[in-house]
């Protein structure tokens, strides 16, 4: 017998005079099977206030990015952990945009609810309205965030508002027939849980025509009592069946519960993949340069080492780097490759980058001139730039994690550090690290155990450039030597110019405050870093000798105006 799956139905009605003009937004996506099976389905709506330039813009935007990266979350994240992670990244971006604008912002409220298995999952955040209507018990199951200003109300904890997201998450029981309405605060004041009791069972098959009836009725009423009746949207969801608890799928059954490969060598075969080299064997982790039998493409396969336990918090790691790759779209950081047949074992794939590392590629060419080392500085910059930006850390850059291809390309390797910032908090952050071994290029606070973040990996950048032009490492104690705050004192910069007379006095300058020991110091944003690495746009003027201007000549050039001048006044007083 087929073992019975989660299956619902939905509806939905917008009342605006110009639908592409509204504030709210709102969706339902059911997946597929497998994907059912571990995330679920998800209905959402959001919305943005009146007096908001992008509202439409920030009620969409909130929407499409949850839909976007909920159903991309590792397969092994339960339903809370995925969402809140997606919430709080998402606001992270939101606020970030929100503090450049000045005539709107991707504030919105949103309501979320993933149904999977059995169990629905609210997340709420601000206004919007969730109601459950179970037989004829018809209740309120979020809470209204607002605030009072001037006569308005106002929506607080919203997404985008604040730095610091604050989320509403409650979990609850399905049963068959349940029916979920979605609305927004401009409903209020209007109809009554009568109403929509009565609106909602008058024909409760056609969920769309449900919908209808709930906006018509209440535009009605708002207009009835002297309300603004012109943007009200509906949403109604309907459990029509509910999965047998005995063929209930667990979270990660499609990629968190595979096996760990065995050990590889050369010319092995694994899921149509053929081992063409081992590029390394580490403690934690074996990396294969492969080619898929059916395509013909080379790649790298990154697997778990097989002596790695079933406890070990790398383990559990590596089921993310995968993931926290494919969030990150940049020619400069290495891609992620889907295989092309199922997956029998634990691994990942990547692009395969035929080059070489930093540190090969600076041993075969020591005479390399600064522009050229500074071009892959500022390569590198980006790359680490784009991980930022999704709110990653890297944790672990040094010469040997990057790669360098035929053309110059710098692609950004390794990501066995790499962690989403604050989310899980320092402590387990710098945890990985540590496990993983610090490295000559780790900024002092993982030594120190220290809050870590962006500029923790500004340091490391600085670092291996530092190395790149100089050949030589900032201190002469290495900051993974350190072992107390005090020893701090003995990390006395060596300036660059001393070891590379090329080096501009702004460009070590810019060294030393990204390198400065104690993280506040460093520059605030990434950005600020990689304008002071550019090189300068004339350096022969720079260097003060051999350009095509020389010193003075404008200075000359307007002298001679002045005098022609001069001279004119004086005729003209001497003529009249």
């Amino acid at each position: 017998m087929t073992p019975v799956q989660l299956s619902l139905s939905y509806g939905q009605a917008f009342v605006a005079p110009d639908r592409w003009r509204h504030r709210s937004s709102m969706s339902v996506r059911f997946p597929e099977p497998p994907l059912l099976a571990a995330k679920g389905a998800c209905a959402l709506i959001s919305d943005s206030t009146l007096r908001n330039n992008l509202a439409k813009q920030a009620g969409d935007l909130s929407v499409k990015g949850f839909l976007a990266d909920y159903f991309s979350t590792p397969d092994h994240w339960d339903v809370k952990t995925s969402a809140t992670r997606v919430l709080r990244a998402l606001n992270a971006w939101c606020f970030s945009q929100n503090r450049q604008m000045s005539d709107g912002s991707y504030v919105s409220s949103l309501s979320a609810m993933v149904y999977r298995g059995r169990e629905a999952h609210l997340f709420h955040m601000g206004d919007t309205l969730v109601f459950r209507l179970r037989g004829a018990e018809f209740e309120q199951i979020s809470r209204d965030h607002v605030t009072d200003l001037g006569g308005y109300r106002y929506p607080s904890r919203a997404m985008g508002m604040d730095s610091g997201l604050e989320i509403d998450y409650a979990s609850m029981p399905l049963k068959q027939g349940d029916i979920f309405l979605f609305t927004t605060q401009a409903v209020q004041g209007t109809l009554m849980p009568s109403d929509y009791v009565r609106l909602i069972r008058e024909d409760a098959s056609d969920l769309d025509a449900a919908c209808e009836r709930l906006g018509t009725a209440a535009r009605e009423r708002a207009q009835e009592r002297g309300y603004g009746g012109d943007q009200f949207c509906f949403q109604l969801v309907r459990i029509d069946a509910l999965p047998d608890e005995a063929s209930e799928d667990k979270p990660g059954r499609v990629y968190g519960d595979l096996p760990i490969p065995p050990e590889l060598s050369p010319g092995d075969r694994l899921d149509g993949l053929e081992v063409l080299s081992v590029l390394s064997r580490t403690a934690q982790s074996r990396v294969y340069h492969v080619r898929d039998l059916h395509s013909g493409r080379e790649m790298v396969m990154k697997a778990p080492s097989p002596e790695l336990s079933s406890r070990n918090a790398y383990l559990e790691h590596f089921l993310l780097q995968q993931w926290v790759v494919e969030r990150v779209k940049s020619p400069f950081v290495v891609r992620i490759m889907e295989p092309s047949r199922p997956r029998r074992f634990l691994y990942y794939l990547m692009a395969h980058v035929k080059g070489e590392t930093l540190a090969e590629w600076a041993r075969r060419h020591p005479q390399a001139s600064l522009e050229q080392r500074l071009d892959i500085a500022n390569q590198l910059g980006k790359a680490v730039q784009a991980l930022h930006h999704r709110d990653l850390l890297h944790q672990r850059i040094h010469p040997d994690n990057v790669l360098i291809d035929a053309h110059g390309q710098v692609v950004l390797a390794d990501f066995s550090a790499c962690h989403l910032r604050d989310v899980d908090g320092h402590r387990r952050s710098r945890g990985l690290v540590r496990q993983l071994g610090l490295t000559e290029h780790s900024a002092p606070e993982y030594a120190l155990e220290d809050d870590v973040g962006r500029r923790s990996d500004q340091y490391s950048l600085a670092s291996t450039i530092y190395w790149l032009l100089t050949g030589e490492l900032p201190y002469a104690l290495a900051p993974n030597r350190l072992r107390s705050h005090t020893d701090l004192e003995q990390l006395a910069y060596r300036s660059a110019r001393t070891l590379n007379p090329e080096v501009s006095v702004a460009l070590d300058d810019a060294l030393r405050r990204a390198l400065d020991p104690q993280r506040a110091l460093r520059f605030r944003r990434m950005s600020e870093f990689r304008r002071a690495l550019r090189p300068p746009r004339d350096p022969a003027h720079d260097a003060g000798e051999g350009g095509s201007r020389r010193p003075g000549e404008p200075n000359r050039f307007w002298q001679g105006v002045a005098g022609i001048l001069l001279l004119l006044l004086v005729l003209s007083w001497l003529l009249r």
